[in-house]
C-alpha cells in the first residue's frame, strides 16, 4: 500500500461536476489501494471574489483580516468534496489547515511554514479515511489564521508529502504538465516527460503558473518526487525530480512573468555600505529584489541604482525608500509598472554557447528592446516592455524548439 498526497487546484472544483470528478479520481486513487491524502484549494474565482468583497469595505484592509476571510475559500471547498467523496461510498473527513497541523510564522498573507504535526491526519488514515485537507493556510502562535500566499495549496501539499513520507505528491492542474511555454499561448510549446527540481523551480520563479516555487523548494529540499497532470484528461503528466534521464534538449521552457516593476534610485553616494542600507529596508519589509543593476551617475561620487520587485510590492517599496532616503542618501526615486520578465531555462545551457545569442537574436528581428539582463548558470531572463512580452515568448520559442 502506498500513500499519496494529491492537490487539485481551483478550477478543477470550481463546480458540482468538477467536485464530482475529483471525488472520483480519489476514489480511484483509494480503490488501487493506496491512502489518500487530498489538498484542496478554493472553488474558480472565490479568492478573487473575497477580495474584491474586503475592497467594499476598506481600501487598506488589515493582512490579519485579510487571512481570516480569505481562509474561508478553501474550507468551503474541503466540505463540499469530503461531501462528494461521501456521497459516492468513499469514507472521508475534511481538515482546516490547523486541524491538520500546519503551524506557521506571523507573516499575515505570506506566511512560511515553521512545523507540521501529522498525528490528526495519521489518525484519521489509520480509520481508513480519505483526508481532505484545506490548503494554503495555518495557524500562527497567537492562534491567529495565516495564509501563504499565493500558489500556498502547492506548498501545503507538499510539506504534507514530506512530513508524511508519501510515495507521490501528485498536482492537478487544468493543463497536461509542464509545457515549454504556456500552451494556451503558445500552439507549438510541447509537454516535457520530465524535469529536474532546478529547471521547475526557475520556471516557477520566473511566472511559470504550473507550480508554486515554494512547493518546488520544499520538492527538493525533502526529495519528494512530483507529478504535475490533469485532473480533466487522464493521462501520464510531467514528473518533477532530481534528476532526468532526458539528454539533448537544450532549453526545458519560456516564461513569462507581468508582476514586474522597475525601481530606480538616482545619486546615491558610491561609498561602501550604501546598497546594504537600500536593500535591508526592502528586506525588512519581505520585498523581494530580483535583478540589481548599478551605473555610474555620471559624477565621480555617485551612482544609480535600478532593481526589480513584484508589482504588488512597488508602491510599498517606494514608500519605504521614501520614508528613509536620509539614510542612504539618495535622490529622486521612480518606478516603472510597464514592463515583463521573459526567461528561457534548462540545465543544458550550461554546456552549450550560444544560448544568449540565440535569445537575443529573436528579440532583435522582433524589434524588441531589452532594458535589463539577468543569468545564472540554468537561465536568461530578460527585462521589456510587457505590451512585447507575448511576442517576444512565442519569437524565443520558435527559436530553440521547434
Amino acid at each position: 500500500m502506498a500513500l499519496i498526497v494529491q492537490k487539485f487546484g481551483g478550477t478543477s472544483v470550481k463546480d458540482r461536476n468538477r467536485i464530482f470528478n475529483v471525488a472520483r479520481i480519489v476514489a480511484n486513487t483509494r480503490n488501487a489501494g493506496n491512502d489518500v491524502v487530498v489538498v484542496v484549494s478554493a472553488q474558480g474565482d472565490t479568492t478573487d471574489d473575497l477580495i474584491a468583497k474586503a475592497a467594499e469595505i476598506t481600501s487598506d484592509p488589515s493582512h490579519r483580516e485579510m487571512d481570516m476571510l480569505l481562509a474561508s475559500g478553501e474550507e468551503i471547498s474541503i466540505a463540499l468534496l469530503a461531501m462528494a467523496l461521501q456521497e459516492i461510498g468513499v469514507s472521508a473527513v475534511s481538515l482546516t489547515g490547523w486541524q491538520a497541523g500546519f503551524v506557521t510564522d506571523r507573516s499575515y498573507s505570506k506566511a512560511r511554514i515553521k512545523r507540521l504535526n501529522t498525528e490528526r491526519v495519521e489518525s484519521e488514515l489509520a480509520r481508513n479515511r480519505v483526508v481532505v485537507v484545506a490548503g494554503f493556510q495555518g495557524l500562527n502562535r497567537s492562534d491567529d489564521i495565516t495564509t501563504l500566499g499565493r500558489g500556498g495549496s502547492d506548498t501545503s501539499a507538499v510539506a504534507l508529502a514530506a512530513a508524511l513520507h508519501a510515495d507521490r505528491c501528485q498536482i492537478f492542474t487544468d493543463v497536461e504538465g509542464v509545457f515549454t511555454a504556456d500552451p494556451r499561448k503558445i500552439p507549438k510549446a510541447t509537454k516535457l516527460k520530465e524535469i529536474t527540481f532546478d529547471e521547475m523551480l526557475e520556471l516557477a520563479s520566473l511566472g511559470a503558473q504550473v507550480l508554486n516555487n515554494r512547493s518546488v523548494e520544499l520538492a527538493k529540499k525533502y526529495g519528494v518526487e512530483l507529478e504535475v497532470l490533469s485532473s480533466i484528461n487522464p493521462i501520464p503528466g510531467t514528473i518533477v525530480k532530481e534528476e532526468t534521464k532526458v539528454e539533448g534538449m537544450l532549453i526545458k521552457g519560456v516564461a513569462k512573468d507581468d508582476n514586474v516593476a522597475v525601481i530606480s534610485i538616482k545619486g546615491v553616494p558610491d561609498v561602501p555600505g550604501m546598497s546594504f542600507k537600500v536593500f535591508s529596508l526592502l528586506a525588512q519589509r519581505n520585498i523581494n529584489v530580483d535583478i540589481i543593476l548599478q551605473s555610474s551617475a555620471g559624477t565621480a561620487d555617485t551612482k544609480d541604482l535600478v532593481f526589480t520587485v513584484p508589482l504588488t510590492d512597488a508602491e510599498s517599496a517606494v514608500n519605504v525608500l521614501e520614508d528613509h532616503k536620509s539614510r542612504f542618501g539618495g535622490g529622486d526615486i521612480a518606478v516603472d509598472k510597464t514592463c515583463a520578465k521573459v526567461s528561457v531555462v534548462g540545465a543544458g545551457m550550461q554546456s552549450h554557447p550560444g544560448v544568449a545569442s540565440t535569445m537575443f537574436e529573436a528579440l532583435s528581428n522582433q524589434n524588441i528592446n531589452i532594458r535589463m539582463i539577468s543569468t545564472s548558470e540554468i537561465k536568461i531572463s530578460v527585462i521589456i516592455e510587457k505590451t512585447d512580452a507575448d511576442r517576444a515568448v512565442a519569437a524565443i520559442h520558435d527559436a530553440f524548439i521547434q
